[in-house]
């Protein structure tokens, strides 16, 4: 794989909420980002408007939607922060301040 791909503990206590067919797409959506970094493009990524670096992995299993919220670190680096069950057409302002929130506070300690 090209890429490293690093969940953060509040992303693996979400995954760890799913049922066994969206947790298997979500992983399989993790793989994709090791696969291709910044190459991976809509439908399974998605860059967030108004949030330097973030972006989402877009994951579907029926008429479930779940997102994962990563952004790249250092060289081939990602990281991914939270995710969240969608559950109507707009994302979710919450859980958009707490992924940067991740973000920033992983940014600060790491000092990147």
């Amino acid at each position: 794989m090209g890429y490293e791909v690093r969940v953060l503990q509040p992303a693996v206590h979400f995954l760890e909420t799913l049922d066994v067919k969206m947790k298997a797409k979500a992983y399989r959506a993790i793989s994709l980002l090791q696969e291709f970094g910044p190459f991976l493009t809509e439908p399974h990524s998605k860059k967030i408007t108004g949030i330097k670096n973030l972006y989402e992995l877009r994951v579907k299993q029926s008429s479930n939607i779940c997102r994962l919220f990563y952004f790249h670190s250092n060289g081939k680096v990602y990281i991914v922060t939270s995710g969240y069950i969608k559950k109507s057409n707009k994302t979710s302002r919450l859980e958009l301040e707490k992924a940067e929130r991740i973000m920033n506070q992983f940014i600060e300690e790491n000092h990147e």
